[in-house]
């Protein structure tokens, strides 16, 4: 086994933390939180772009922002559960008011997190 198939194995093993959100620091940050700690991270700008390239053979948990432009993350969370895809779901959002997060602890998400505000 090479060196490029060892890695892709490992990838289809290991969880990876998946993370949408269209504030690219917001995305830098949380990665490097995740990386920091031993685990695997892949950033996406939005929904569509997760939809486009998650392979239902990673397993994992996603880390959505709840207000993004086009498909939000709530809107996500809803697809995922639709197309029957089992991964947990963690919204952090600097946007969140208690309607929201009952509506995403109702569909299943794991936790609602509020964003640190930016001075």
């Amino acid at each position: 086994m090479d060196e490029l198939e060892r890695l892709e194995k490992k990838m289809q093993t290991e969880p990876t933390v998946f993370i949408v959100d269209d504030d690219q620091a917001m995305r830098d940050g949380v990665s490097l939180l995740v990386k920091s700690v031993g685990l695997q991270a892949k950033s996406f700008p939005n929904a569509q772009n997760f939809l486009d390239n998650y392979r239902a053979s990673e397993p994992g948990c996603v880390v959505l922002d709840v207000r993004m432009p086009g498909m939000s993350g709530i809107e996500l969370h809803e697809e995922l559960i639709r197309r029957q895809v089992a991964l947990p779901v963690i919204f952090l959002t600097g946007h969140g008011d208690v309607a929201m997060g009952v509506r995403a602890m109702k569909t299943g998400a794991v936790d609602f997190i509020e964003k640190p505000p930016c001075d």
